[in-house]
């Protein structure tokens, strides 16, 4: 795989069935199924340049797909007002999403359905879930004029039917009920309450791929030696054979430095990898060459059946290279490769632990710093602006809020201030926001809001800028509710302008919190360097290691300065959001947490909530 990396420390990790990350390109592959295991999902790997360039390359789609899944939304109404007299209403259904502004936009339109007030509509309506954007649709229901009945409905001019009602939710409400439908009572224009006009359900159904994939253990023995003053730093390839055209690949596992009998992590791969256990892969064996060129060692043709028989044979099979004297020949080598492992697993997404029960808990640590400046100055980042312009710090608390609370049941949020004068003179890096000692929690995100607001009233900023202490506090809440409440997943939001001044301490902190159900996100606000937040978030570096040498048994944090996406194409949420799936389900995944009821597949599904 040379040339995917622009580092050697990169270009010597795993990619799509074993994904430390690698080289600064933001892999998110997920790390499960056992504790040193990493696995690639279809449906929340994040994209990797690189590798969507080969495949782009070729005319084909990107191998890897971000947490985005595609639903179809199947529709059905109860008791619809009927609005013909001599015989009942023929109603469709027409959804729409609204923009960045504001604006509504058709996304599509059922059938229609001849004389019925209870219709259930075949035509599914396809949208894609953002986890990362709150996504609010409204449902119109219309009743379709008789002489239009020859015209697609894609034809139909909606100011020539009848309007019968409508109602509106947020995608991510109905995602996150356990049998992601949700019943809503449909009212008048714009909202109003006109009387009983029937109800709507929406059900999600999610269209992915199979979520089998396979676990296995890789290691091989007597390879060749490349290299002429140490041994071989070999690494595997896995490709799948293709009709027509080279194999693609579809994996690769680590380097291991300077072994002729290499040993490698676990790696996973899924169907829409393999496509099939009879589908033909090829195995390349590799001399890891820091220049791009590596070498081959040796391959062989298999398949994910034939490496199940060769685990199960307890047996090898030798590589073989190209003849140099003979093409069409090939030289069969002394190096094995053995299948140490073998397992079928079922890989959930992180939609199916979300709508079976788990939640993520919200959490927001500001930053009191005197560096933000004067409140009361124009120039502050803290500065209120009551013409209702937002300051950076409660644009983040909103957007963020904003998103996390669907999934958050009671929408109380621990809230807490760092590196500020409290009233009684002492400096404090972890104060209650509300100002309440008996309490860190506020109501819903404008609590936060609130809490924020009376607080530069009553708080001086001061200093140092200190994380420690507020990350200890965010994981000891999600240390206690192991044992009270597994199914709880907590996310700390963390804004600040300036430098770190106990940079060890928080990676210390960090580093214990990486093994507990928490993600820390940072935003950066401001103009301050900003490299100590980067070198938390380990997308571009080595894992974060304690002062006593432990290492991170995951990446759990995202950075995000703020003026590096204020003008571009995403916002500052979703660059925020789009590692927080794979951070959860690297942590379930890793403790073998299955969905709530997920063995229980004969239970009935909820009935869905009438919400009015």
């Amino acid at each position: 795989m040379g040339g995917c990396f622009s580092d050697v420390s990169g270009g010597k990790e795993a990619v799509g069935g074993d994904g430390g990350g690698g080289g600064g390109h933001n892999l998110q592959y997920q790390r499960g199924l056992s504790s040193n295991v990493v696995v690639s999902s279809s449906s929340t790997a994040v994209t990797d340049e690189a590798v969507d360039h080969f495949y782009l390359s070729k005319g084909l789609q990107p191998l890897y797909t971000r947490i985005e899944g595609l639903h179809g939304l199947s529709l059905s109404a109860s008791k619809l007002r009927d609005l013909d007299i001599m015989s009942k209403s023929d109603p469709m259904a027409v959804v729409y999403a609204k923009n960045k502004k504001g604006i509504l936009e058709e996304v599509g339109r059922t059938e229609v359905i001849m004389n019925s007030l209870d219709p259930i509509w075949i035509q599914k309506i396809s949208v894609v879930f953002h986890f990362e954007i709150v996504q609010p649709l409204v449902f119109k229901v219309y009743d379709v004029d008789t002489k239009y009945h020859n015209l697609s409905t894609k034809m139909l001019d909606l100011k020539e039917q009848d309007y019968v009602g409508e109602a509106n939710c947020v995608l991510s409400e109905i995602m996150t009920q356990r049998s992601r439908s949700m019943t809503l009572k449909l009212r008048g224009r714009n909202g109003h309450d006109v009387g009983n006009l029937g109800s709507i359900t929406i059900r999600a159904e999610e269209t992915i791929a199979s979520k089998m994939a396979v676990e296995m253990r890789l290691r091989c023995s007597n390879l060749d030696n490349k290299d002429r003053f140490s041994k071989s730093d070999p690494f595997l390839r896995i490709s799948r054979v293709v009709e027509t055209g080279s194999p693609i690949p579809i994996c690769k596992t680590e380097v291991v430095n300077n072994n002729l009998d290499p040993v490698w992590k676990p790696l996973c791969i899924n169907t829409q990898q393999y496509v099939s256990k009879d589908n033909p892969l090829v195995i390349e064996c590799f001399d890891f060459n820091s220049n791009g060129n590596h070498t081959l060692i040796g391959k062989l043709q298999t398949s994910v059946q034939g490496m199940e028989n060769l685990y199960k044979a307890k047996v090898g099979a030798n590589f073989v290279i190209p003849s140099s004297r003979h093409k069409d020949n090939e030289k069969v080598l002394k190096g094995k490769l053995y299948v140490e492992g073998y397992e079928e697993k079922e890989l959930y997404s992180f939609l199916d632990y979300i709508s079976s029960g788990f939640e993520l808990n919200f959490m927001v640590a500001v930053d009191f710093t005197a560096s933000n400046g004067d409140p009361r100055s124009p120039t502050s980042l803290h500065y209120i602006d009551y013409s209702g312009r937002l300051n950076a710090y409660q644009q983040a608390i909103m957007e963020v809020g904003e998103v996390i609370q669907f999934y958050d049941y009671d929408k109380r949020f621990p809230a807490w201030g760092f590196g500020g004068k409290l009233y009684d003179g002492s400096v404090s890096h972890c104060f209650n926001l509300s100002g309440n000692a008996g309490s860190f929690e506020v109501e819903g995100v404008q609590g936060i809001m609130d809490a924020y607001k009376n607080a530069l009233h009553t708080v001086s900023l001061h200093g140092p800028t200190l994380f420690g202490q507020v990350v200890n506090q965010a994981a000891e809440i999600a240390a206690q509710s192991l044992s009270t409440n597994p199914t709880k997943y907590f996310i700390l939001l963390i804004i600040t302008d300036g430098v770190l001044t106990d940079l060890q301490e928080t990676k210390d902190a960090i580093v214990r919190a990486s093994d507990l159900p928490l993600s820390i996100l940072i935003v950066g606000v401001g103009n301050a360097d900003f490299k100590q937040m980067e070198i938390l978030d380990a997308d571009t570096g080595p894992r974060l290691e304690s002062s006593t040498g432990r290492i991170a048994t995951r990446d759990n944090v995202q950075f995000v300065p703020v003026r590096d996406v204020q003008h571009g194409e995403r916002s500052m949420v979703q660059a925020l959001l789009e590692e927080l799936p794979g951070q959860f389900l690297t942590y379930m995944r890793s403790r073998d947490v299955k969905p709530l009821g997920i063995d229980v597949r004969q239970a009935p599904t909820p009935s869905a909530p009438l919400i009015t």
